[in-house]
């Protein structure tokens, strides 16, 4: 299971995304969607994840809102709207802070956002506030 569902469908933000979790020694606990309908099916265990034996343990979404196949914004209606994901922190990955679907985002909910390209120590800083890590 993942603490970080990183919702992107951009090849090289997918991976300056892998290096900060690596960088941290996090990358195994990332679970990566390339696009909203293969995202939904992770979070409510559709498709190819219907065989798993429990929801999975997201701590934190990150998700970009041009998305293929379903949108950002309906990808995140649908965390909102289920008892299961609401309380999931949702962090934005986002070209602009002037883009306009940015505000709506936060009237959905969002608890913050990204501007990309990622910068890797402001990932990390969302990372670190939202994923609890257990104590070794």
């Amino acid at each position: 299971m993942s603490d970080v569902l990183l919702i992107e469908d951009n090849d090289d933000d997918i991976e300056l995304a892998r290096r900060a979790f690596e960088k941290a020694g996090r990358a195994s606990n990332v679970h990566i969607a390339q696009d909203g309908a293969q995202a939904l099916d992770y979070l409510f265990g559709r498709g190819a994840y219907v065989d798993q034996a429990a929801a999975p343990s997201v701590q934190l979404v990150l998700l970009d809102l041009n998305l293929p196949k379903t949108s950002g914004l309906e990808v995140l209606r649908q965390i909102r709207l289920n008892p299961s994901t609401q309380h999931i922190p949702v962090v934005v990955l986002t070209v602009s802070k002037k883009e306009p679907d940015l505000l709506q985002s936060f009237t959905m909910g969002i608890v913050d956002y990204l501007i990309k390209p990622l910068d890797p120590d402001r990932f990390m800083q969302i990372y670190r506030k939202y994923v609890r890590t257990p104590k070794t």
